[in-house]
């Protein structure tokens, strides 16, 4: 193996242990807890998405990115109202300029990866 090779780097517990910032309405959630190399022509970051019942959260994605959902249910809708609820092991691409309404019976989590610089959402 190559010395020059990058490491990885680890982040033990963080599904459970992140503090998520809060995002909008006092009820959306969200941090990313990496992001590559800032400067990269195609940079990503990743972290957790918390949703609780309450006001919907509308967004309009300047950039692709994907969820994995964890725990608890969101429904998702985007403006031309195909709609679907996603549930853990579910997985979702919403493509750049997608707007995109999430909301949930009780509360949801994700982890998501999007190609953007960090906190750049």
């Amino acid at each position: 193996m190559s010395s020059d090779s990058p490491s990885f780097q680890f982040f033990p517990q963080a599904q459970s242990t992140f503090e998520i910032p809060l995002l909008a309405n006092n009820n959306a959630f969200l941090g990313d807890v990496f992001s590559s190399d800032q400067t990269a022509e195609s940079p990503i970051s990743a972290g957790f998405f918390r949703l609780k019942k309450g006001e919907p959260l509308t967004y309009t994605y300047k950039y692709d990115e994907m969820k994995i959902f964890l725990e608890g249910d969101y429904t998702i809708t985007d403006a031309g109202g195909q709609t679907t609820t996603a549930k853990p092991g579910d997985v979702v691409f919403f493509p750049k300029g997608s707007t995109i309404t999430f909301t949930t019976s009780d509360y949801g989590l994700a982890f998501y990866v999007g190609q953007r610089k960090r906190n750049d959402f």
